[in-house]
């Protein structure tokens, strides 16, 4: 991604910075960074995270999340890092997940690894329009469709959404059956907390877990 530096506090720099945009809102101190020919970065300070760092892209910029207690030194290491992360991820991620056919693929051994291949899809994309959840399925289709914004995540994250949604193939609700299911996946609490994280640090508005996902057509 080159050589991203700090020019100045709050400033970073691998081009030329074309200007800094800072607002405060629910507790989250914001300054948005535009480097010209470059990446945005937009660093998030919140007041509820003590010790974790974490980044995902939106659209053509960088949103990383901070604790508000951190120097801008420690920002400045932290940013750096996590552009860097992100940027070897997503060539990863590419190879790893990057086409409707691998996820549909993945989708496939998630299946037969957790819900006896009971659950089969007719068809599993990614999607960038999805803005206040991190997937949707439609039962009566069988159609699962994933957000852009997971791709940076780890796959264990990826994998447990994409079993949620499956499990909703085969059982449309959100009660104890459906559960049942989807906590034969071993890191579905801790795929739950890191979803719920991000949402809340980065003020996504993304209803609480995957709460909503389920569509049916024609309904308002």
């Amino acid at each position: 991604m080159g050589g991203v530096r700090i020019a100045r506090p709050r400033l970073w720099k691998s081009g030329a910075v074309c200007g800094l945009r800072r607002l405060s809102h629910a507790g989250v101190n914001v300054g948005v960074m535009r480097v010209a020919g470059e990446v945005t970065v937009e660093v998030r300070r919140s007041a509820r995270r003590r010790r974790t760092v974490s980044a995902y892209r939106d659209g053509q910029r960088i949103v990383v999340l901070i604790p508000a207690a951190f120097t801008r030194a420690e920002e400045a290491q932290w940013v750096a890092k996590m552009v860097a992360r992100l940027d070897t991820g997503t060539r990863r991620g590419t190879r790893r997940a990057g086409t409707d056919a691998e996820l549909m693929r993945r989708a496939g051994a998630l299946s037969a690894d957790y819900l006896g291949g009971r659950a089969k899809p007719a068809g599993v994309r990614w999607v960038v329009n999805m803005r206040t959840r991190w997937a949707s399925c439609t039962p009566v289709d069988r159609t699962i469709r994933l957000s852009d914004k997971l791709r940076d995540m780890p796959p264990w994250v990826q994998d447990y959404v994409l079993l949620h949604e499956l499990a909703h193939l085969l059982v449309p609700g959100h009660g104890r059956d459906f559960w049942s299911l989807v906590n034969r996946f071993p890191r579905t609490e801790r795929a739950r907390g890191y979803l719920d994280g991000i949402s809340a640090g980065a003020n996504l508005h993304i209803a609480d877990d995957l709460a909503g996902d389920v569509e049916t057509p024609g309904a308002s």
